[in-house]
């Protein structure tokens, strides 16, 4: 994992003007600066801690297209793609492996709400299948099965994973490597606004001129917005993950039931988590309140508590600065929440009891991820109509990392002006202000 003690990667030079300079080094942000660099642009891009310190290098790993919302699905097949591309680039530098997805079931109930992704699937030709009994069994070590078993599931043979980690770092490196200027610890005070336009950023290293300027800031995007009086309801959600000593080989990729969910590491160990999360209350739960009230039901574990000092919301964080002046970005350099031990504990016993054999795993690490998310699941993705020059990709909704690579080629056609190829308008900033009726996506 990387947080603030990690070793600086990149500090270049700042120009004093660029095409485009990119807030946030996380997965968004780093493909969104590769594929501009590509199109021939200047690229800048800032990172107030570490390129893929907070959610980008905490995530499950997964890259998935497997029940995916229908608006998101043609970029989740197009990340899949790029995914493999940039591996290969890399060498295998990302840890890319096609080991499907599995959504396993241990109820009638259950296999009955997976089977409708199956039409989905199949306009997509995604290959797709529901899995009897004897098929789960088959695809993960019988002899480990525990009394409690799965009767079925739902699984994407394409479906695959990566490291995050490693991943993203790679990808900055090859961005590096192709002429985009990168420097860590450098945090974007404000954006430089001239004439109803933007001019550039002032970062706590100097002014950057550009005309165009994406903000790709994850769980501080919302923050820096407020700032110049634009309000989006995105809030976060702590999730915890841990990892595995090395253990046998159970299965070979991803899978998930109504528990835990697991991923196949290159380290030999697992990837555990869980739907357990925590939402952090600051002063955005109450301004976002209404929008977020029908999401409650979808998600029964989700726990609360009071967003700390460090928290983008946390109750005395400021929410007006001078360019002049230290501002949260860099009196917290990464966003580096403690996991649930509680939480952990209850991975543990969930493994241990569907796979007996090997009883309660030890332990590697664990570590808590800020997940960025909006009422309806889904991000924005879109120039801002209020401040032209402006492009915003936040509120990720834990879909960021698998379908990373496509969002941020997107964004890269956004802001050249050329044509995405996708249909991006369930991504439009303005559908929380402009009366249209949020229609939450699937909830994983």
């Amino acid at each position: 994992m990387i947080n603030a003690r990690t070793a600086l990667r990149f500090k270049d030079a700042l120009p004093a003007a660029t095409d485009v300079v990119v807030i946030g080094g996380g997965v968004i942000g780093v493909f969104a600066a590769l594929y501009l660099r590509r199109m021939g642009k200047s690229v800048v891009l800032c990172e107030k801690g570490r390129v893929a310190g907070e959610q980008s290098s905490r995530n499950w790993g997964w890259i998935r297209q497997q029940g995916r919302d229908p608006a998101e699905l043609p970029l989740a097949i197009e990340a899949r793609h790029l995914w493999k591309a940039v591996d290969k680039e890399l060498g295998g530098g990302a840890g890319y492996t096609q080991g499907g997805v599995h959504y396993l079931a241990s109820t009638e109930q259950e296999i009955e709400n997976l089977t409708p992704w199956l039409e989905i699937a199949k306009q997509h030709v995604l290959g797709s299948m529901m899995l009897s009994a004897a098929q789960v069994s088959s695809l993960i070590r019988q002899e480990t099965l525990g009394a409690r078993t799965w009767i079925g599931g739902l699984y994407t043979p394409t479906d695959g994973r990566a490291e995050p980690w490693q991943a993203v770092p790679a990808v900055s490196e090859l961005a590096h490597a192709e002429g985009v200027v990168f420097r860590e610890g450098c945090a974007v005070r404000c954006l430089d606004v001239a004439g109803g336009r933007l001019a550039g950023v002032v970062t706590e290293c100097g002014r950057v001129g550009a005309e165009q300027v994406v903000l790709a800031g994850g769980a501080w995007s919302s923050l820096l917005l407020r700032r110049h009086g634009m309000s989006i309801p995105q809030l976060m959600v702590r999730g915890t993950v841990c990892a595995t000593e090395p253990l046998p080989e159970v299965l070979a990729g991803c899978a998930i039931d109504e528990e835990f969910a697991l991923r196949r590491r290159t380290d030999g160990g697992y990837t555990l988590a869980g739907h357990h999360t925590h939402h952090m209350v600051g002063p955005d739960s109450f301004r976002h309140a209404l929008s977020y009230a029908p999401l409650l039901k979808s998600f029964p574990d989700i726990g609360f508590r009071l967003a700390g000092f460090h928290n983008p919301d946390a109750w005395g964080t400021r929410r007006q600065w001078g360019g002049d002046e230290v501002t949260p970005f860099e009196t917290t350099r990464v966003l580096d929440p403690p996991p649930d031990d509680a939480t952990v504990q209850r991975l543990r016993g969930s493994f241990a009891a569907r796979f007996p054999e090997l009883g309660a795993p030890a332990i590697k690490g664990a570590w808590g991820g800020m997940i960025d998310t909006m009422p309806d699941i889904v991000p924005i993705v879109d120039r801002m109509p209020q401040l032209p020059g402006l492009t915003v990709a936040t509120g990720m909704s834990a879909h960021g990392f698998g379908i990373g690579p496509a969002y941020g080629k997107a964004i890269a056609h956004i802001v050249a002006g050329t044509d995405v190829g996708h249909d991006m308008r369930r991504f439009r900033a303005g559908r929380f202000a402009d009366g249209s009726q949020l229609d939450p996506g699937p909830s994983l």
